[in-house]
């Protein structure tokens, strides 16, 4: 899963600050396929009084906003991605809703879906109302909405905002009044987030149901019957912090940090995450990613490609908001288009092919997506060497054949005959380096080289290879011809590894199997 995260007004906005429509968008599905993504994710396209709002104040819960078109056209739309094998999934605010008097605010002139208790109704932080999740008929009201897209629209997923704000009663400013049980959670928010997820998944053939949720709350994911919330994935909001805190520094710096860029691996599994490098990480003032970076031009850039490749190496689905591809230089703009012109750059052209090639090495190396919430998908080679600021990953599929390797140097330092600990003897080979001059690199790659093993033990491994390491850059390994050590074999001295057996070459040595990709 690897998703590109949309705000329909401003990917693209017209000369005279018009909208396109969703006839006029169509061009975005032949970009997202092109460029090797798996879904679109939209800021809500519920209807809303207020552009700034980015939609979050929903007004229309079971309206598609009028500004890109009628529902039939939206419709079409997500038709169109579905035939294109792109998933679509939807942010919905249901956390909280905006006070207009035409809209659901003291709807029949009391609190109807709102909290009769002040303390409890009034969102001061964001101007808003709480809904009253104690009321059955507010439960139905909002269940039957999220039902109503996936069965009206199609859609395959959608993103609960703001949970945090729905699970505890003091999260926002102000005074609150503890629960009955003397504690801070919002008792009928859990069961309602319980049963909300409960609904779509007895109602909706596999959806896809995202919590943001930014505490350390327990069993965010996960079926209700363990005691979870019941939702398929959470944003890690622990894991974006962290390693933006890292990337901004002098990378002088980050040997002293070493722990913002280990310390996710220690709760990487402890809920199906998502990794979020989302439109709230490039407005209000954060800078772009592309600004946050530290240096000049060539640093910025290369620390940019750095950061990319750690978070497609890291454990968890992907999520990149729009015009982080090209590396958008200004801050997230909702009422103006992208900066597409910097297409015309040769930085940002190139960027946007790195991120092309990387996505694609993510869709087709099962070792970064297939085990993606268990620690038998990963092995963490080197996390220690904190002085030269290297971290050496890998990541592990199904089959045994199925791994990659990344080494990442957060410094602008080339580290030659880097040894580099692997699993198995054989010959290994660089499939992607992030400081290839095709990407605005120094070209310090091993494009073509044979990289053979060593059998000697280094990094807790039997075998170790020697690599050159690129400067603020990543190397992506893995095995080309090697051999499978310590594998059980049957009585006929056969065995199949990963798939057919005319897709592999299988030579018995006693406890050895060699593979090699036809």
């Amino acid at each position: 899963m690897n998703i590109y995260e949309v705000h329909l007004s401003s990917w693209k906005r017209k000369w005279d600050g018009e909208f396109f429509s969703y006839n006029e968008l169509y061009e975005m599905i032949d970009y997202v396929k092109d460029m090797g993504y798996t879904h679109i994710e939209m800021l809500p396209i519920t209807e809303h009084p207020l552009d700034e709002s980015w939609g979050y104040q929903t007004i229309g819960y079971y309206s598609s906003t009028s500004r890109y078109g009628k529902p039939d056209e939206f419709k079409a739309f997500i038709d169109t991605c579905h035939e294109n094998e792109i998933g679509i999934i939807v942010d919905f605010a249901y956390s909280h809703f905006c006070k207009d008097e035409h809209g659901l605010y003291k709807f029949d002139g009391t609190n109807q879906f709102e909290y009769s208790d002040p303390l409890k109704a009034e969102n001061i932080g964001w101007g808003t109302a709480h809904f009253d999740l104690g009321k059955p008929e507010v439960n139905s009201f909002l269940l039957s909405n999220a039902l109503y897209w996936f069965n009206e629209f199609h859609i395959d997923g959608m993103r609960v905002d703001a949970v945090s704000s729905m699970l505890y009663l003091d999260y926002d400013i102000g005074q609150w009044k503890p629960n009955k049980y003397g504690g801070r959670e919002n008792l009928e928010a859990i069961d309602f987030l319980r049963r909300f997820n409960e609904t779509i998944y007895k109602y909706v053939d596999n959806p896809i149901i995202v919590a943001e949720e930014s505490t350390a709350w327990p069993m965010v994911t996960g079926p209700t019957y363990k005691g979870a919330l019941g939702f398929t994935y959470k944003w890690n909001m622990g894991w974006m912090n962290d390693t933006l805190r890292y990337m901004e520094m002098d990378p002088i710096y980050r040997k002293y940090h070493h722990e913002l860029i280990t310390f996710s691996f220690m709760y990487a599994f402890s809920e199906n995450f998502i990794l979020p490098l989302s439109h709230d990480e490039v407005v209000h003032g954060k800078k772009s990613l592309l600004d946050k970076m530290p240096g000049d031009t060539w640093q910025k850039f290369a620390n940019l490609r750095a950061l990319y490749a750690y978070y497609m190496i890291h454990p968890g689905k992907k999520l990149l908001f729009m015009g982080c591809e090209f590396a958008q230089g200004l801050e997230w703009r909702y009422a103006y288009g992208l900066e597409w012109e910097l297409l015309e750059k040769e930085p940002n052209i190139k960027m946007k092919n790195y991120i092309k090639d990387l996505n694609n090495l993510y869709k087709n190396e099962k070792a970064l997506y297939e085990i993606d919430n268990s620690y038998e998908g990963f092995d963490f080679i080197d996390p220690h060497n904190s002085e030269q600021s290297v971290v050496v990953l890998m990541r592990k599929g199904k089959n045994p054949k199925d791994f990659m390797i990344a080494v990442i140097n957060f410094t602008p330092v080339v580290y030659y005959d880097y040894k580099v600990g692997v699993p198995y003897e054989g010959i290994y080979e660089e499939v992607l380096n992030s400081d290839n001059d095709r990407y605005f690199g120094s070209n310090q790659t091993m494009e073509g080289a044979q990289l053979t093993s060593i059998n000697e033990k280094w990094h807790n491994k039997e075998h170790y290879i020697k690599i050159k390491v690129p400067p603020l850059g990543v190397s992506f390994i893995k095995g080309k011809d090697i051999f499978l050590d310590k594998l059980d074999i049957n009585k006929e001295d056969k065995i199949l590894i990963g798939g057919k057996n005319d897709k592999n070459e299988i030579i018995n040595k006693k406890n050895i199997i060699k593979v090699q990709e036809l």
